[in-house]
């Protein structure tokens, strides 16, 4: 019934799917740290940008009123 299931009697043949799955661990960290720091740098761009947009909007808000 479950003939594709695979128990092996030596546990040292676990090693290196144990060994995999760890790295790819670390991997998928990593990428998802980087992907936070540029979301973070992307985020402050923004605030600068929104920043400057409303200060010139500000301006010309000013301008018409004069």
């Amino acid at each position: 019934m479950m003939e594709f299931l695979y128990f092996p009697d030596n546990k040292l043949e676990y090693i290196p799917a144990v060994a995999t799955l760890l790295l790819f661990m670390v991997l998928a960290y990593i990428v998802f740290m980087m992907f936070r720091k540029k979301s973070k740098k992307d985020e402050e761009k923004m605030k600068s940008f929104e920043k400057q947009v409303m200060d010139h909007l500000e301006q010309e808000e000013n301008k018409s009123k004069k």
